[in-house]
């Protein structure tokens, strides 16, 4: 008798195992199939919109110039110096030029006051832009994300603590934050990433936090919570998936905001170290200094920082649009 109850009892509980685990494996599916059916809308609509359409083209020309500004992808395997490829020549070769000419065939974009192609400069200073904004955005979700995912999902005591620390860096502005941060590290690229991305993270922070406390309590968690999944994976599976519009979307407007700020601090000369090319780098110094004869120094770098601006704007907004149905149905 005492066998054949232990053997109902263990019966008992595998079956118990199974429908929760089938249980969670509907939920997690149900989840899933939401997903790509949202993302499949979305891309829809992204597609219909001409404007978020222009800014993908334009987001992409940028990408394009900071890859084959010269054929480093060729170089490094073969232990060599890279060479240009849609850059005409080295950024860094000066004084072989024409001093300051003004852009014409040969020149595309004329040259700076020190010999060096302006075209050249501006190709390889894509690179150092985009690269910038998007390392620095990396960096400060690594930050962001986990410290607002736990806030909202625990709350408490760890939640006020995180939103003290929030609203404490929030008090200083952000572009004195990054000058204060550059002027103890010094000017470089990895110091001015880390400087923006630590003056970033806490939009990222705020806007998960908020998406999971929203989401705690939907329908689908408390069934996951209630088939016995522990937090970690309902943060995984239900959580992160669903709030990955909004944060795909911060992600997209901050590059461009990142860039900007990028350029700032080169323009103020605590940025990008010379010779490496910035367009906020062009901006300054000479550009600046010597505008009202020699416009094109200045002219060319600030209408590539307003096309990335613009490009990646327009592109933000149309995957806002396409993932956000409330503004949908708004239209």
């Amino acid at each position: 008798m005492t066998t054949q109850a232990q053997t109902t009892a263990d019966q008992t509980a595998t079956e118990n195992q199974a429908s929760k685990a089938g249980a969670d494996g509907v939920v997690s599916l149900t989840s899933m199939r939401s997903q790509r059916s949202l993302y499949r809308d979305a891309g829809r609509r992204f597609v219909r919109n001409k404007l978020s359409v222009i800014g993908l083209i334009l987001v992409i020309f940028l990408v394009t110039l900071a890859i084959f500004a010269d054929d480093w992808f060729i170089a490094l395997p073969l232990g060599r110096e890279p060479e240009p490829l849609i850059a005409k020549l080295p950024y860094d070769l000066a004084f072989t030029l024409p001093v300051g000419a003004f852009p014409d065939r040969e020149y595309w974009l004329g040259t700076d006051l020190i010999g060096r192609d302006l075209f050249s400069r501006i190709v390889y200073g894509a690179r150092v832009s985009l690269a910038v904004g998007i390392l620095a955005q990396l960096f400060a979700f690594t930050i962001g994300i986990p410290l607002g995912a736990l806030a909202g999902w625990k709350g408490g005591r760890f939640d006020f603590l995180v939103m003290r620390l929030v609203d404490v860096m929030s008090a200083v502005p952000t572009l004195i934050l990054a000058v204060i941060i550059m002027a103890r590290l010094g000017p470089g690229f990895w110091n001015v990433m880390f400087a923006i991305a630590i003056t970033s993270w806490i939009t990222i922070c705020r806007l998960t936090r908020a998406q999971f406390l929203s989401l705690r309590e939907k329908e689908f968690v408390e069934a996951s919570r209630a088939v016995g999944s522990g937090s970690w994976r309902t943060i995984r599976v239900h959580l992160i998936p669903n709030s990955l519009a909004p944060i795909i979307i911060a992600l997209t407007l901050g590059i461009p905001t990142a860039i900007f700020a990028e350029a700032g601090l080169s323009f103020l000369g605590i940025g990008i170290n010379p010779p490496t090319p910035s367009w906020g780098q062009m901006l300054s110094g000479d550009g600046i200094a010597n505008i009202d004869f020699y416009w094109h120094l200045t002219l060319f770098p600030a209408i590539m920082i307003a096309v990335t601006m613009l490009g990646f704007t327009l592109m933000g907004d149309g995957l806002r649009d396409a993932l956000d149905p409330r503004l949908l149905h708004e239209k």
